[in-house]
């Protein structure tokens, strides 16, 4: 596996935790609809909470907000639909953002909620 892909499955281990310490039940992990792929699929308190993760390992790359594009919002809110349809969800959802910086010496995690809504893009 190249290392970026590891860096990214690292990321999305630490977000899992992190929801997880947080009082979210995962329901998925990479839920895959066609060529769309949604990293974390959780809820808490009857939400269902998409979570898109951002992995880096500088400070210098753009912000966790600014790498999940307009594009990228299109695929996940796709996936979504497709999700709901398919497990017949009855909750209200909201897109979140986790941005995961693996520095040498920390770790720091940014939990953007309501990162996008899928009326103001579609």
């Amino acid at each position: 596996m190249a290392e970026h892909n590891l860096v990214g499955k690292k990321g999305e281990e630490i977000a899992n935790k992190f929801l997880v310490d947080n009082g979210f039940k995962i329901r998925h992990i990479n839920w895959r609809f066609r060529k769309n792929e949604i990293d974390i699929i959780a809820e808490k308190n009857n939400l269902l909470v998409v979570v898109e993760v951002k992995t880096r390992t500088s400070e210098y790359f753009e912000s966790p907000k600014e790498a999940v594009t307009i594009n990228k919002q299109k695929f996940i809110i796709k996936a979504t639909e497709a999700y709901i349809e398919e497990f017949n969800i009855d909750f209200e959802t909201r897109f979140d953002i986790i941005g995961v910086s693996l520095l040498s010496n920390e770790t720091i995690i940014e939990h953007i909620e309501d990162a996008f809504q899928a009326s103001l893009i579609t």
